[in-house]
């Protein structure tokens, strides 16, 4: 099969002029990073994108396994930050739990912080979860210190290349990818980037240790 290229947009904002994060719509709720979800990052992040262009890109993301050997690899970097990796979900029982979107972030080899993929189910976008998870994750990017965020995004998903421009993303860098054999669904390399789910519903929504765009 012949290859492509696609072409990305490296972007970065200044952290020191990123607004508090907004808030999220009725029903729904941030959940912070833990270990015990990592599978639920994995199919949130499966949903999120594999139906989108990012899957041709990257066709790990369009394969629950590769969603999986990704969200692991993305915990085992050395510069993971739960601080900037969540979830948001909508429910109030475990029952009715419904896994909306999925962010992650890690502090680079500069100190930069450096948003892996951000992606929002179909049913939820729309509605600001996506804005709201990505100042979510600078938040906790500033909250360790680093002064600047960077991400990548395929410059042909216009919308979301506007969306990071409204939250101060400019872009710094043009890049090609090249992609052959797109029918396969290899492991991938961080695109550059349940048991404990009744725990999520104890009281006051965190979970403990032991227990996917908006575009």
């Amino acid at each position: 099969m012949a290859a492509g290229y696609f072409k990305r947009f490296r972007m970065a904002a200044d952290l020191l002029r990123i607004r508090r994060p907004a808030p999220l719509p009725s029903g729904y709720r941030f959940v912070p990073w833990n270990e015990a979800l990592l599978d639920v990052h994995a199919r949130t992040k499966y949903h999120a994108f594999r139906d989108e262009i990012d899957a041709v890109v990257f066709p790990c993301l369009g394969d629950p396994e590769g969603c999986r050997r990704l969200m692991r690899e993305i915990r085992d970097k050395a510069g993971f930050l739960p601080l900037a990796t969540w979830l948001i979900v909508r429910g109030d029982s475990p029952a009715a739990v419904d896994w909306c979107g999925t962010i992650q972030g890690v502090v680079d080899e500069t100190g930069a912080g450096s948003i892996q993929n951000i992606g929002i189910v179909p049913g939820h976008r729309g509605i600001g979860l996506g804005t709201a998870l990505i100042e979510r994750a600078l938040a906790g990017f500033r909250d360790w210190g680093a002064a600047r965020a960077t991400l990548e995004v395929t410059a042909d998903n216009s919308g979301a290349v506007r969306l990071y421009q409204r939250l101060g993303f400019r872009r710094q860098r043009t890049v090609y990818k090249v992609v052959d054999g797109v029918a396969q669904r290899p492991a991938c390399t961080a695109p550059a980037a349940v048991a404990a789910v009744a725990s999520l519903f104890s009281g006051d929504g965190g979970l403990t240790r032991d227990g996917g765009h908006d575009w």
